[in-house]
């Protein structure tokens, strides 16, 4: 009787040790997102331009980089806003282009960006490094685009703050080894570094939730 006794509490001790090895999971993996809040949330309901500088150097090389960067930014955060419902209106970056195109000067005058098109605010996005090859090891790609990030009031009133500087974005892609320069990869690895800048940039509007 007393061996079975101890089989049965030695079947219990065992059965409870696997129940709390089943449970512990549950105990310490929770959700393993944090919340973030925008750096800047007044954009909804208003109208808004996105203007990009980049070095003469960098036009030089990459032509159409001020308009393809505005363009995923635009995009990504038109979409990213709608889905929310908060009503921002962003005004189509090839309208941008095409008034920089004939007046140069307001490449550097987001006020004048902003009045041409009725905008409430303009993002101005200064790219202080953009690179697509490894300085190192040219014969291998690497996305790097570094910029500083900025809202320019509009309709500020004189005694209101007019310019908010927000944290500035690095982005890189590959994070790991560079990719061998190929005539495949070379699009791939730049598409694929603007759609990260521009999600990067776009999240600084909006509520949004990263992996711990």
């Amino acid at each position: 009787m007393r061996r079975r006794t101890e089989l049965v509490t030695a079947a219990l001790l065992l059965t409870s040790l696997a129940s709390c090895n089943l449970l512990t999971p549950l105990i310490f993996v929770g959700d393993h997102r944090k919340k973030i809040h925008p750096e800047f949330d007044k954009l909804a309901g208003k109208r808004v331009a996105i203007l990009v500088w980049t070095e003469p150097a960098t036009q030089f090389d990459y032509p159409h980089t001020r308009l393809e960067l505005a363009t995923y930014v635009s995009d990504k955060l038109s979409a990213e806003m709608t889905q929310r419902k908060l009503d921002t209106d962003v005004v189509d970056s090839r309208d941008v282009a095409d008034f920089i195109q004939r007046n140069p000067d307001a490449l550097e005058d987001p006020y004048a960006v902003g009045k041409k098109f009725d905008a409430d605010y303009v993002i101005f996005i200064e790219v202080l490094r953009f690179q697509m090859r490894d300085p190192g090891q040219p014969q291998f790609l690497r996305g790097t685009v570094e910029a500083a990030i900025s809202v320019h009031d509009i309709d500020a009133d004189p005694d209101q703050l007019k310019r908010y500087e927000l944290l500035p974005v690095t982005c890189l892609f590959p994070e790991g080894p560079p990719i061998l320069m190929t005539r495949t990869n070379a699009p791939m690895v730049r598409q694929t570094t603007y759609h990260k800048f521009a999600e990067e940039v776009a999240r600084k509007f909006y509520e949004h939730t990263v992996e711990l």
